[in-house]
């Protein structure tokens, strides 16, 4: 049985009470205190001390002081008065049974209420971290943006000043052009009265030779026939066009020759990287040391939904041949059922670093490696990098509506419309 504390002394003022709880011969800051605005008890083996106050008091603001072999409290008022007596007299066992459970039972509320409070200013400090995170990212963002606007309006400029720098250079090409024409005009003038001259002197000398001007006529007559016969039809025929055959379905372009070509050595390289010097490949058939193989038995086992056996496949034939994309892509997926979140960032972004340069005919992987990794980052609760991965897809894919559907979540997350399961 507990020893009840009587030997207790208190005074009042209109506004407060003091309250002195002697506790001789124990460690005084080993006392458990519960206070409420009708109850209080002081908890120190082997001594219990409780009261049920007079009069409604202020717990939010009362306070207690441990000293040596004792406890001081200074209790609060609600309304200023004084007191006849410490406790409520002639209260019997249920109605201090009745009054010690509601104390408890407000305690109880007033922690959730505390609890939900202060978790309430979390998450506010989170929308708000969140939200001056964003602001912070925007203002990069139009940093760059300006900072791109004045290097577009520069290089306008530099090209508006070679464009009139050309229109000058034309125009005195044009110029020289003229001139040029002017002085042959001139000598074809001085040519035309070299040969009035000569015809003048011709003139003279027609009476001498008529006939041999009407022999030279025939001559010059047969000429002309010759000179109008009119040239035979040329002959029909057809000409045979073949066009260079192409790996890739779009047309061929000068600005995406290099980057066509880069890819289609690498995919070459990929075809030839095999690494058949490992101990596991002893025992196996030569159709399963095919890297392309093992990928469609992980595929299969995919399907199954045995992920653990897939990722040992998809393992096996990145050993094998560590330049095919589509097998850290096809292990991310692995990783991501089996809520190995991290090991499926490291695979789609190798998958990115293989699926370069951009081109048509590697879209849809460059597609599909962009969505794992972002579901991975939003697993984790990183939303803005996942986002971005989210963003990248739909410049790949604009028109895919499960990606957009995605993405509008992750935004409504970051802004705090949707709470994450």
């Amino acid at each position: 049985m507990p020893l009840q504390v009587s030997d207790y002394s208190w005074q009042q003022t209109e506004t407060a009470v003091f309250l002195s709880v002697p506790l001789r011969g124990v460690c005084v800051r080993d006392a458990d205190v519960f206070c409420t605005d009708s109850y209080l008890k002081v908890n120190c083996p082997p001594f219990l001390f409780e009261v049920f106050l007079y009069a409604p008091i202020d717990d939010e603001s009362s306070k207690a002081k441990i000293g040596n072999d004792a406890i001081v409290f200074t209790l609060y008022k609600k309304e200023a008065a004084m007191w006849e007596n410490l406790s409520i007299s002639g209260v019997d066992k249920e109605i201090m049974q009745r009054i010690r459970e509601e104390s408890v039972l407000q305690a109880q509320e007033t922690a959730r209420g505390a609890t939900e409070a202060k978790a309430a200013a979390k998450r506010e400090d989170q929308k708000y971290a969140l939200s001056v995170m964003m602001k912070i990212e925007e203002e990069e963002r139009k940093k760059i943006e300006a900072m791109k606007e004045n290097e577009r309006i520069k290089a306008t400029k530099e090209l508006e000043a070679w464009k009139e720098h050309q229109k000058k250079a034309e125009e005195q090409k044009k110029i020289q052009k003229e001139e040029k024409l002017c002085q042959q005009e001139k000598q074809i003038e001085e040519e035309r009265k070299k040969l009035k001259n000569k015809k003048s002197l011709t003139r003279n000398l027609a009476s001498r030779s008529l006939a041999t001007k009407g022999r030279s006529s025939e001559n010059i007559f047969s000429e002309k026939v010759k000179e109008d016969s009119v040239p035979a039809p040329r002959s029909g025929g057809s000409i045979q066009i073949s066009f260079t055959p192409r790996v890739f379905p779009t047309a061929l372009r000068e600005s995406k020759a290099a980057e066509e070509e880069e890819w289609l050595h690498k995919q070459a390289e990929a075809r030839r990287a095999m690494n058949t010097d490992i101990p596991e490949l002893c025992d196996l058939k030569e159709e399963e040391k095919n890297p392309e193989w093992l990928k469609d038995k992980g595929n299969k086992l995919f399907a199954t939904e045995n992920y653990l056996a897939a990722v040992n496949a998809y393992n096996l034939a990145i050993r094998l041949n560590n330049k095919i994309p589509s097998l850290y892509l096809n292990r991310a997926a692995c990783h991501l059922k089996l809520k190995n979140l991290h090991k499926a960032i490291e695979d789609s972004s190798k998958a990115l670093e293989l699926l370069t340069p951009p081109l048509a005919d590697n879209a849809n992987a460059r597609m599909k490696a962009h969505v794992r990794r972002g579901t991975a980052l939003c697993q984790l609760e990183l939303y803005v990098e996942g986002l971005l991965d989210y963003e990248a897809a739909l410049k790949v894919d604009p028109s895919n509506k499960i990606v957009q559907n995605d993405a509008e979540k992750v935004r409504n997350v970051i802004q705090g419309t949707e709470l994450t399961s």
